[in-house]
C-alpha cells in the first residue's frame, strides 16, 4: 500500500509563492517517478510537474515553466512543489501522484496508481 498526503496549500496573492508537500509511505518511495497534478473548477486534471526516482530529471509545462519547481527528498519519502510568481490561473486542487511501474518523468496521468487527497491553492487579485 502507498499512502500519499499533501499540505502546504492556502491563500496567496497574486505574485507570491507557496510550497506544497507531499508525504509518502513505503520503504520504495525512491523508486519511484512522480508527480504533480491540479484541477480547477470545470476544467479536467493537469500535470504541472513530473519528477524521475532519483530528482535528477524534471518535465514541466509550458503554463508553469519557469515558476514551479518540483523536487523530492527520498530520505524523508517527501516531495516538493515550489510555486513561484502565482496567479489566478493557478487556483485549483493540488494533488500528488505516484508512478511505481516507471522510473523517468511520467506526463500522462492514467499512468499513476495513487493519488494523494488534495490540497486546496487560492490565488487572490
Amino acid at each position: 500500500q502507498v499512502q500519499l498526503v499533501e499540505s502546504g496549500g492556502g491563500l496567496v496573492q497574486a505574485g507570491g509563492s507557496l510550497r506544497l508537500s507531499c508525504a509518502a509511505s513505503g520503504r520504495t518511495f525512491s523508486t519511484y517517478a512522480m508527480g504533480w497534478f491540479r484541477q480547477a473548477p470545470g476544467k479536467e486534471r493537469v500535470l504541472v510537474a513530473a519528477i524521475s526516482w532519483s530528482g535528477t530529471n524534471t518535465f514541466y509545462p509550458d503554463s508553469v515553466k519557469g515558476r514551479f519547481t518540483i523536487s523530492r527528498d527520498n530520505a524523508k519519502n517527501t516531495m516538493y512543489l515550489q510555486m513561484n510568481s502565482l496567479n489566478a490561473e493557478d487556483t485549483a486542487v493540488y494533488y500528488c501522484a505516484a508512478c511505481t511501474t516507471k522510473s523517468q518523468p511520467t506526463v500522462d496521468l492514467r499512468l499513476y496508481q495513487y493519488w494523494g487527497q488534495g490540497t486546496q491553492v487560492t490565488v487572490s487579485s
